[in-house]
Order: structure tokens, then sequence, then C-alpha cells
């Protein structure tokens, strides 16, 4: 190996990647549904996060709305 090598005569390349790259987010998730991903990790050898981006990704493809319902409290 060289003691020094100089950087500056390099060719770069744009990194292939760039449109596959994540975002870390904080992401606040029932313990149930937490479980639920951690265990069929387990199951297929697939780390959860993996499986939870897995599942939204195939949320957004198929368009599909969240039937969420917010609960006011009266007083």
């Amino acid at each position: 190996m060289r003691e020094e090598y100089d950087l500056k005569k390099m060719k770069l390349k744009k990194n292939p990647y760039i449109t596959k790259l994540k975002k870390n987010v904080t992401i606040r998730l029932d313990l149930d549904v937490i479980e639920y991903f951690k265990n069929l990790s387990k199951e297929t050898n697939t780390p959860y996060q993996t499986l939870v981006n897995d599942s939204l990704k195939n949320y957004k493809n198929q368009k599909l709305v969240p039937k969420t319902v917010w609960v006011t409290k009266e007083n």
C-alpha cells in the first residue's frame, strides 16, 4: 500500500442507491402493533422495521385510506 493517495485524481461516480435511501423518523406505535411485527420478524427472519416499512409501502401502493376516528371529550 502507498503511504499517501492523491484523492484529487479519483473519478467520482454518483451514488446509485441515492433513490433508495431511507430517512430516520420517530413514530409512536401501540405496543400490540410493535409486538405483532417483532413476532412476525422472528417467524420470517426479517427485521421488524423492514416489515413495518413494507406494510406501509403496500398500504400506500394500494392507495388505502386509514379509517381513524378521533374521539374528543366533551366538557
